[in-house]
């Protein structure tokens, strides 16, 4: 009787030994269900204020911004005093703007978020692993991915090898032991 509660209590010891080394792998679950951490759920919003003359507010664009969207960046500019109206709200500020018309120039895709959820999605349904990774919840997020996956190490080479430098460029793993 002794050496069945000994079997018994080594089998539970070997299992909460090994529920240890479980670890919370549900940001790189390509199905994750949840809605986000908490801390997305509520954003500081400027007080209301009544304009003097409604006539002269912004008609309403889906998209767009709010009088009492949080400005961090203008926020903070006004903190060290700096001028925060140089920030366009919801813009492109006027020194970036050579800059955006270069990146648009081919044209610009208004839904591109929305059409980029739905090419994922069907993406991620044709690779979601195979049928006992998905039974045991295994992590298939890099192996859905890896096609698509940039080697940064042999990118490097191959632009050094061209002659260009590149300052801030970590060193290669094996260099760096």
């Amino acid at each position: 009787m002794q050496a069945s509660g000994r079997a018994w209590a080594i089998a539970l010891g070997a299992v909460l030994l090994l529920s240890g080394c479980g670890g919370d792998q549900s940001l790189m679950n390509l199905r994750s269900d949840s809605a986000g951490p908490d801390e997305f759920g509520t954003l500081p919003t400027k007080p209301l204020e009544m304009p003097q003359d409604l006539a002269a507010l912004p008609a309403p664009t889906l998209g767009g911004t709010n009088l009492t969207d949080p400005t961090p960046n203008a926020d903070a500019i006004a903190a060290l005093g700096g001028r925060p109206e140089v920030v366009t709200r919801g813009g492109v500020p006027a020194a970036d703007g050579q800059l955006a018309r270069y990146a648009g120039r081919y044209g610009v895709q208004p839904d591109i978020r929305e059409t980029l959820a739905v090419e994922d999605a069907e993406y991620r349904y044709k690779h979601r692993g195979k049928p006992l990774e998905r039974l045991f919840n295994l992590n298939v997020y890099y192996q859905a991915y890896k096609s698509e996956s940039l080697d940064q190490h042999a990118e490097l080479q191959r632009w050094r090898a061209r002659g260009t430098r590149n300052e801030s460029a970590p060193p290669d793993p094996e260099e760096r032991y």
